[in-house]
């Protein structure tokens, strides 16, 4: 290359690092205001949930339910109403609050571990597993160990997953997505076999709503294991979000800058599966949330993670508590099961970005 073509393409380097720069000032300086109105955001998008319904219940009276039993004061509604806002709606908004939000984190950080696009929540195979342990117990009638029985699957699909990744060799993103991509596919099959072999009336309902994904008849018990899990896990992610950038350079990279890229691969991996287990143990298999929040979160605030976590959880319980909504009051007296909606929202929804990704590039 001559001299005079290096001088004149200096410049232009220079600019496209100038602009880069500034797009990624203008993307910080919009995350204050951007979790500020998700905040507010989600509030109001769980007081005027709790309000809908069949029975005609106002957010103001959903306000003053909440005031008086967290502050003991004198309840202003019916016994009837006052258990219809308290026992059984609030607790499934919160649910699908914390089941949203948490998914939301956990596709980020699993799109970011395996430099995957396509890396949601259930990568590990996790759905499936839980989907295992779930079924069994259902099928033999002790619906009331549903959460531990999915749980516990989702944990040994985990140990199944890095498992067979680290047989291959160091736990790499590669490795791990073919160990999540094996245990799935046995855990599909166990499932199927199963509900082929014992399932029957009642019992193939049940387990049909639960592998849709569905928060209805969600308690307080739910919403607190939820709440816990995305608290317990989720604060992990987002102390390591920092590193989580270096891993967007490639693990070569990453390691030049310090980082213990296996180790800390392990215990992300293991957070993130920890998290979906106990989300898909309360709510069955929600898909989508994991897959598609994500990219539109980045779109907004840039790909910075200590951008990117608190967004994608405020955007992702936003978006669960009204697509719940929806499959609750949209086809009423029947009642949808969660996941399929978000199924038809997010494939169209995720066509959109694709589209949208290739044009830019």
């Amino acid at each position: 290359m001559t001299r005079e073509a290096t001088a004149a393409r200096a410049p232009a380097r220079r600019n496209g690092r100038g602009a880069g720069r500034r797009a990624g000032r203008r993307a910080r300086n919009r995350v204050g205001p951007v979790v500020g109105v998700l905040v507010v955001a989600l509030v109001a998008s769980c007081a005027v949930a709790v309000a809908l319904g069949t029975a005609d219940i106002s957010p103001a009276d959903v306000a003053a339910t909440a005031w008086s039993h967290l502050f003991g004061t004198e309840p202003t509604l019916s016994a009837t109403r006052d258990a219809i806002v308290w026992e059984l709606r609030a607790p499934r908004v919160l649910t699908a609050a914390a089941v949203g939000g948490g998914l939301a984190v956990c596709g980020a950080v699993m799109q970011s571990l395996t430099r995957n696009p396509l890396a949601d929540p259930y990568l590990l195979g996790l759905s499936s597993g839980a989907s295992t342990g779930a079924v069994v117990v259902l099928v033999l009638g002790v619906a009331v160990a549903l959460p531990l029985a999915a749980f516990a699957g989702a944990f040994l699909a985990l140990v199944g997953t890095l498992a067979l990744a680290r047989a291959s060799g160091a736990l790499s993103s590669t490795g791990v997505i073919l160990g999540g991509l094996a245990v799935s596919a046995v855990a599909s099959a166990l499932t199927s076999l199963v509900i082929f072999w014992s399932a029957t009336g009642d019992s193939y309902r049940e387990i049909l709503g639960w592998l849709l994904g569905r928060v209805a008849g969600a308690d307080w018990t739910d919403a607190a294991v939820a709440a816990a899990a995305v608290l317990v896990c989720g604060l992990p992610l987002l102390v390591s979000a920092r590193l989580l950038d270096g891993f967007a350079l490639g693990d070569l990279s990453a390691a030049a800058l310090g980082i213990p890229v296996e180790r800390l691969r392990f215990a992300l991996f293991a957070c993130t599966a920890l998290l979906t287990g106990a989300l898909v143990a309360v709510s069955g298999a929600i898909g989508f949330v994991g897959l598609i929040l994500p990219h539109a979160v980045r779109a907004l605030v840039g790909t910075r993670h200590r951008a990117v976590l608190p967004v994608a959880f405020l955007a992702g319980a936003i978006f669960l508590v009204w697509a719940d909504t929806a499959a609750r009051t949209l086809f009423a007296p029947r009642e949808l099961p969660v996941g399929i909606l978000t199924a038809l929202i997010g494939g169209p929804v995720f066509a959109i970005i694709l589209m949208r990704r290739r044009r830019a590039a």
